[in-house]
């Protein structure tokens, strides 16, 4: 088995083994991932690349917009951000912006961190 393998292996892993929320997790550590990746390759001229891991990071707002509970009153809050940012990641593909890729990511981030602090306050409660 080649390292490649082996790391592939632990990442389906991890994947398979994870709770509902630690999914969310790692779809918001991708979507960053990708942002990150986006804006370098906007520094780099490489359309081909900054569009695929834009269309990445889109893909995965798009899961976490599809999977919401609408059962409850934040779901609509998070709703508008998430189309705010789908829609600031559409801007930034069309013209390779990165500020608008950098406002992307910030609300991204900053749902990243609230979720995660959420876990750990769950944790505590149990």
């Amino acid at each position: 088995m080649t390292a490649n393998n082996a790391y592939a292996k632990y990442k389906e892993q991890s994947v398979n083994t994870a709770t509902p929320e630690e999914l969310t997790l790692m779809l918001y550590n991708g979507c960053i991932k990708f942002i990150n990746l986006a804006e370098v390759f906007i520094d780099e001229k490489n359309i081909e690349k900054t569009n695929l891991n834009i269309q990445k990071a889109q893909a995965i707002i798009g899961e976490l917009n599809l999977t919401l509970n609408m059962d409850y009153e934040i779901s609509g809050n998070l709703r508008q951000l998430y189309t705010f940012v789908n829609e600031k990641l559409l801007d930034a593909n069309i013209s390779k912006d990165k500020k608008a890729l950098a406002e992307a990511k910030e609300i991204v981030t900053d749902l990243r961190d609230t979720w995660k602090e959420a876990m750990a306050l769950s944790r505590k409660g149990k």
